[in-house]
Formats: C-alpha cells, structure tokens, sequence
C-alpha cells in the first residue's frame, strides 16, 4: 500500500502592530500504517516446515544438476554425482534444505519426526558422502561450482552445526569439516580476484555470499576469512549511494540487491558508521511512514515466478537485520512482517517448484525476527 499524504490547509489569526494579518499554515499528515502480526516460528510451525525438506533431500528426480560436462565419464546420476545433496532439485537447495532441518531439530527437539529426521542427516551427511562432495570441486570443469551462492550455504549449515549443543551436531559437523575447509579455501582464493560485485537478484548476489561467509567466520573465529570479507565489502560497497530499491523486484528475483547489501554492511560496520552510511544509501528507509509492496506471484507452479515468494522472505530477513539495535528503523520491521505474512501460508502443499527451497527462506527469516 502507498503511502499518501494529505495537506491541510487553515488559517491562523493574529494581530500584529495593531493590523490583523492573515497566515496560511500547512500541516502534512499520513494515513495511520496498518500494523502486520508478527509472525511466529511454533511448534506446530515447525512440524509444517519441516515436511519440506524431509519431501526432498532424499528425493533424486526431477534434478537440475548445473554441471559442466568434460567427458562421458561425468554422465551420471545425480546421486552417484552428489551422495550427499542430490535431493531437492539442485544441489544448493539440498544443502539448505538439510540447514532447514538441522534448524528446526536444534531449535524444537521435541519435533514429530524427531528420529527420521536424524537417521535422514546421518545418512546423507556422512564422512564418506562429504568426500565424494569434496572430491566433486577438484575436478577440471567444476572448480568453480556452485559459486558463491551454494558456498555460502554450505557456511550456514557449517554454523548452524557448530552452535547446536547436541552429540548429533558433533558427528555432523566432524563429517561435513572437510566441505566446510573447502569452501572456506574457496572464498580466500576468489574474492582476491573479483574486481566487481554482482548486484542481481539471484544466485551470484555478491552481498548475500558475504554475509552468510562472514557470519560462520564470526562464530567460529576464523579471523582470516572474516577480515577478507570485511575488507573486500568495504572495497565494492562502501561509497554506494541512492540504491534505486524503486526498481526492484525483477521478475525472477528470490534476492533484494539493495537491501542484501544493507544487511551486509550492518553486519561489517560499526554502529555509527553504519548509520551514517545507510542514510546515504538508502534515505528513504528513515522516513516512519516508509512502505514497500510485497513481490506479487501470479503463479506458484512455475519455478522463475515464484522466486517472488522468496524475495519477501528475503527483504525480511535483511529489514530485521537493518533495523536490529537501531529503534529508529524499528518501523522497518513491520514491513518485514507483512512480506512474510504474505508468502508464509502458500508454501506448503505447494508445487515442488517452490516447496524445495522455500521452507527454508521462511524458516531463516523467522529465525531472524528472534535474534
């Protein structure tokens, strides 16, 4: 809904050097915003959200498998390709999707499919799997894979696993350590050579790979990484000015490159500068009466359109992180509530097209509203 404004003209009286004069004063005022509810991850949410990766991390067709062919040897199955994440459609949504559910677990033990959601992370996450996953990443036309959009799942699995105080999340987290290694390896050899940021609204969101890296770099002390993320935000973002959010969404967009960045750099800078940076980039966002309309998706079953729904989860995880600490930006939250009230009720008993990455987009969007 757009934000009107109403002038009100009337007339004050007041006598000045014994003349009567007539002044006309003009006040603005804004129609009252509604207020969203704030949405709530539950139990009872929990166990609907979880029905979604469970549905597909074991699922092996249809499959997107986005690999670069060198030879008959590399026509295989997606399974023998990836033993561990060739669920779920596409490799980085078999990876979040197993986030999703090690999420949930942490968050809710007491979830209905307790025990086969740990035998299915057992089983997929293993020692064996992992370094076939591994092994994957060395060969001659696949260095590159998956950049940096999957990496930077594989990060948020990573910290997800070392921050989950449970014997599970130990095994877990030994068995995936050699992916985590890699993809940390990755990112310090890459982002030297990248001159230019991506600002899309996909996948190759530069902002987005940065922000997941740099939070599991902040959790388990990994000083180098974290300072190359600090330094290389710094380099691409750090005299941006007037992001045009009035363009956005694109068609197909699941990510806000505009608001991907802000939340970046909440991450990176410290309060102040922060403050002094996001009015420069965004101004708009200081208004109280600011609005956004939620991306609109006209059809759920194909699967570039419904990246919409993921954009609304999207913007609201990086309105939560903007406004987080700063009360003046509180009002951003309420935006942020209505994009996931929104998308939240369409996601399950869905088409697959959406149902195999989407519960995590809103699961991690909920969680964001609790920090």
């Amino acid at each position: 809904m757009k934000s009107l404004r109403y002038t009100i003209p009337f007339l004050l009286f007041f006598t000045c050097n014994s003349s009567e004069e007539k002044k006309v004063v003009e006040i603005t005022t804004f129609p009252k915003i509604e207020q969203a509810e704030t949405p709530i991850l539950h139990l009872e949410e929990a166990n609907r959200l979880a029905e979604l990766p469970m549905h597909c991390i074991q699922t092996e067709y249809p499959n997107k498998l986005g690999q670069t062919i060198g030879g008959p040897e590399d026509l295989k199955e997606p399974k023998a390709l990836h033993p561990a994440f060739y669920g779920c459609f596409d490799w980085h949504s078999a990876v979040h999707g197993h986030w999703s559910l090690v999420s949930l677990l942490k968050q809710f033990p007491e979830l209905d499919k307790k025990e086969a959601i740990e035998q299915m992370l057992l089983q997929n996450i293993s020692r064996e799997n992992i370094l076939d996953e591994v092994s994957y990443f060395y060969g001659k036309h696949n260095t590159s894979y998956e950049r940096t959009y999957g990496w930077a799942w594989v990060l948020k699995l990573a910290e997800e696993l070392h921050t989950w105080d449970a014997p599970l999340a130990r095994e877990l987290e030994s068995n995936l350590q050699p992916l985590t290694d890699l993809i940390v390896n990755k990112y310090l050899e890459f982002l030297p050579k990248l001159n230019y940021p991506l600002r899309v609204g996909e996948h190759p969101n530069t902002a987005f790979g940065f922000s997941f890296a740099f939070d599991y770099a902040k959790v388990v002390g990994n000083d180098a990484l974290e300072l190359m993320i600090v330094q290389r935000s710094k380099d691409f973002y750090l005299n941006d000015a007037n992001c045009p959010l009035s363009w956005e969404p694109s068609g197909f967009d699941f990510l806000s490159p505009c608001l991907e960045e802000a939340a970046l750099m909440k991450r990176i800078f410290p309060k102040e500068e922060f403050r002094t940076w996001l009015a420069d980039f965004l101004p708009q966002l200081q208004d109280k009466n600011f609005n956004l309309e939620t991306g609109k998706v006209s059809d759920r079953t194909d699967g570039k359109l419904v990246h919409l729904d993921g954009v609304n989860f999207s913007r609201a995880w990086s309105l939560y992180e903007i406004a987080r600490d700063l009360p003046e930006y509180a009002h951003l939250k309420n935006i942020a509530n209505t994009h996931i009230n929104y998308s939240l009720p369409s996601i399950v008993g869905d088409s697959y097209e959406g149902g195999h990455w989407l519960g995590s987009f809103a699961i991690y969007a909920l969680n964001t509203i609790k920090r």
